[in-house]
């Protein structure tokens, strides 16, 4: 898997690289994360890539030219998906994740300031993606948890495919309760079910507690999956 990310602070992106499971799989090819930064190719000598906006309001808004030109600048793979973040996008889930782990190339799109001139979206016409109704500084964070959702899916990301299997939401409901040593920590007790190494009743059980989980914490996902059970 490839990622292209157009933004304006590329340091951002690559320093969430450098740890844990991302540096794995970067080091091992599993993935590869490239950047890309539009003030590179604006033709203004001062190296703009903001203005203020037409028809007046607060603060500056993203200039076409190098916004496009730098996505223009990227070659395409054939499985390629262009994304942009932006609060008025669609509200990524666990399933879109699984969805967009199927290409080969996610080309990511990271706004800053008042935002994109429309002309951004006409051109290129990307999917567009939000993270929740929240607004940010800048699409790096929204984009690094799409880089680090998305890599979760690949196979060798993990140690193991199962812990992506096992995650919330992977089945529609809340994972269930984890517990490791010790035993009992100020009086709370590892459930009994969990240490007598029958595999099928730890497994009912931690179906058991998916279901009350979601039901107590998201009521939406729980009658979203009784609609669908």
């Amino acid at each position: 898997m490839r990622f292209e990310v157009l933004t304006l602070f590329p340091d951002l992106i690559q320093a969430h690289m450098g740890f844990s499971i991302m540096k794995r799989a970067s080091d091992d090819g599993i993935i590869e994360v490239i950047t890309h930064n539009p003030r590179d190719y604006t033709i203004d000598k001062h190296k703009k890539v903001d203005d203020t906006p037409y028809g007046g309001g607060a603060g500056m808004v993203l200039m076409p030219q190098p916004y496009v030109d730098c996505y223009e600048s990227v070659a395409k793979l054939e499985n390629s998906l262009t994304i942009m973040m932006t609060p008025q996008g669609e509200p990524f889930t666990d399933a879109m994740s699984n969805e967009f782990a199927k290409h080969s190339q996610i080309i990511i799109l990271c706004g800053h300031y008042e935002g994109f001139d429309e002309r951004i979206r006409e051109i290129i016409k990307p999917r567009e993606i939000s993270i929740g109704d929240f607004v940010l500084t800048g699409g790096e964070l929204p984009a690094l948890c799409i880089i680090d959702s998305i890599s979760r899916k690949i196979e060798g990301t993990l140690g193991k495919i199962e812990s992506a299997e096992d995650d919330s939401f992977s089945d529609g409901l809340l994972e269930y309760p984890q517990y490791t040593k010790p035993r009992n920590y100020r009086g709370l007790e590892v459930p009994e079910v969990l240490l007598n190494g029958n595999h099928k009743l730890i497994e009912d059980f931690r179906k058991e507690q998916k279901i009350k989980r979601t039901k107590l914490k998201r009521p939406d996902l729980y009658k979203n999956w009784q609609e669908r059970s």
